[in-house]
């Protein structure tokens, strides 16, 4: 190995400890919360577009095949702590147990811009319990496609502090990145909300729709991301219910 060229970053502390799922008793049908996957799927600007290209087609080939071209990242996806920590598990070896179990939905009015802190954390309903899922619905899942998408709300270090304190394993937004926008960061910038809760194996999911009609509730969660090698992420269908 050269001895100038600089070390892969580590700094993967381990799962964070949690109690063990418990049985959900479901009170409503299972809701998507998947942006369809697709040429306009979401993807950030810094990566290339995802493509689709049929390599066999009906009616003059037997059967229809696809081949896909996208990163990990686009479109609704789970984020392994591999995406920041060369010494961290990729997304073949995350416990299914971490991909699911109750958890709770959380309604943020935001701004252009906003940055959550725990200020905006403390009064959100229902309270978080140890081992939870959180999925934060902002409303910006409707902007996709237009230019204020790219202006989305994120949160800061002291509120992914927050959240590590209560044991969360997984958070889910409905915009890019918990960080900080693109066009806000500064020289230096080192993704503090991914590091801080990846690092402590609590995943995170970006992207998310259509959970605004579950805000406030307490809800089962399915997030179906793939078991890629060596996956710093993968795209993931995801659902959630209602439960008793």
């Amino acid at each position: 190995m050269c001895e100038a060229c600089p070390k892969a970053p580590t700094g993967w502390i381990g799962w964070v400890e949690l109690p063990a799922n418990q049985p959900c008793i479901a009170a409503g049908e299972w809701i998507d919360l998947t942006h369809r996957v697709g040429p306009d799927m979401p993807c950030a600007s810094i990566f290339p577009k995802p493509s689709f290209i049929k390599l066999r087609s009906l009616p003059d080939d037997p059967f229809n095949v696809t081949e896909i071209h996208m990163v990990a990242h686009a479109g609704t996806h789970v984020d392994a702590p591999l995406h920041y920590f060369a010494d961290g598990p990729d997304m073949a070896s995350i416990p299914l147990e971490r991909l699911s179990g109750r958890g709770v939905v959380w309604h943020i009015d935001c701004k252009e811009d906003q940055v959550i802190t725990p200020a905006d954390l403390e009064y959100c309903r229902p309270l978080l319990e140890p081992g939870d899922i959180l999925a934060v619905d902002t409303g910006w899942a409707r902007h996709f496609g237009t230019e204020r998408y790219e202006r989305h709300p994120s949160f800061d270090a002291a509120a992914a502090e927050w959240l590590l304190a209560r044991r969360i394993k997984l958070l889910a937004c409905d915009f890019a990145t918990p960080d900080l926008v693109y066009h806000l960061r500064e020289p230096g910038f080192d993704w503090p909300v991914h590091r801080i809760l990846l690092a402590n194996g609590i995943l995170v999911c970006e992207h998310l729709t259509g959970h605004a009609a579950l805000a406030g509730e307490r809800v089962e969660f399915q997030f179906g991301a793939l078991p890629l090698v060596d996956g710093d992420g993968s795209q993931a269908r995801v659902m959630a219910r209602r439960i008793a």
